[in-house]
């Protein structure tokens, strides 16, 4: 459960008196848009909403209140306990990672060293992406990801939004704690995004499990290796797979025995084929179920999981 006053402590005065008096359900606040002179928006249950300057909730911009530049500079002081260059590295990637998991993306002026991003100056927007752990999201789709021999290698496909790192977190959980007839196993996860396990100072905020151990804002291909030399992990877990180097470890992965449990964008089997760097995992059946997510019932909605050959189980 999301604590608003957790929540509504990240942002500056009038923002925070917005927030408090609006009358949400926190449980279902997703994102908190914050852009200079535009509408102050929130997403909340799958929908857009807008606030006036009273806290009242808007279905249309007009009436809604403009972000000042001076709200937008406040907020980053108080969510970089007025130090922002102690947070340098993370912000160069475009994002913070808040206390209780939640993760506050900027944007504004990239300032390159090189050709890489040495920091961003002049941040003009801002969005919290609330934590949302749903225990439990899993207990439907884990009785298929195993038979006889164990875990099978899983690819969760899902657009946008759909669930996917929710349903991942979960079977984290689940696989890392053990179940009814199931023993638990020793989990690694690569959180590049620190997404998965919300860590804050390097302690997960979320739960992902006793035998998990995380490697976090790492890249996913480094991490992997990481994990694999080190903590000797039966399962990895990573979010958002997609890059050539991502697919390489994965392979090194599978021939040190672990089982894969991994995340791509994307809307169906037929859609992954498509894509070049993914195709040949699945002519060559390397993942042996794919479980497929969309918004039918709303974000976290399981349409199919299929087996190696794409057939429907």
């Amino acid at each position: 459960m999301k604590d608003k006053d957790e929540i509504i402590h990240f942002f500056s005065g009038h923002i925070r008196e917005m927030l408090e008096q609006a009358e949400i359900d926190f449980e279902q606040l997703q994102e908190i848009r914050l852009r200079t002179h535009k509408p102050f928006l929130i997403r909340l249950g799958g929908g857009e909403y807008f606030l006036s300057g009273q806290g009242e909730v808007l279905k249309e911009p007009e009436g809604a209140w403009n972000v000042t530049q001076k709200e937008l500079r406040e907020t980053m002081e108080l969510v970089g306990k007025y130090s922002l260059y102690a947070y340098e590295d993370e912000l160069k990637q475009g994002y913070l990672t808040l206390q209780g998991g939640h993760r506050l993306g900027v944007s504004g002026k990239a300032v390159l060293e090189g050709d890489k991003v040495k920091s961003i100056r002049y941040i003009s927007c801002l969005n919290l992406r609330l934590s949302h752990q749903i225990i439990g999201c899993g207990d439907k789709v884990l009785p298929f990801l195993y038979d006889e021999t164990g875990l099978k290698h899983t690819l969760i496909i899902s657009p946008p939004r759909g669930g996917k790192t929710t349903l991942l977190r979960d079977l984290v959980r689940q696989i890392s704690n053990g179940t009814k007839g199931l023993k638990g196993s020793t989990v690694g996860v690569v959180d590049e995004r620190s997404e998965i396990c919300g860590c804050f100072q390097g302690i997960p905020a979320n739960d992902v499990g006793i035998r998990t151990d995380v490697m976090d804002a790492c890249p996913k291909a480094e991490g992997m290796m990481m994990l694999i030399r080190s903590m000797a992990p039966e399962v990895l877990a990573v979010d958002e797979i997609g890059r050539e180097e991502d697919i390489r470890a994965m392979e090194t992965a599978l021939f040190c025995g672990c089982r894969l449990l991994a995340t791509v964008h994307g809307s169906s089997l037929e859609d992954i084929r498509s894509k070049p760097l993914l195709k040949r995992l699945v002519e060559e059946q390397i993942f042996e179920r794919y479980v497929i997510m969309g918004y039918g019932m709303g974000p976290g909605t399981v349409w199919k999981i299929l087996d190696e050959r794409g057939s429907v189980l």
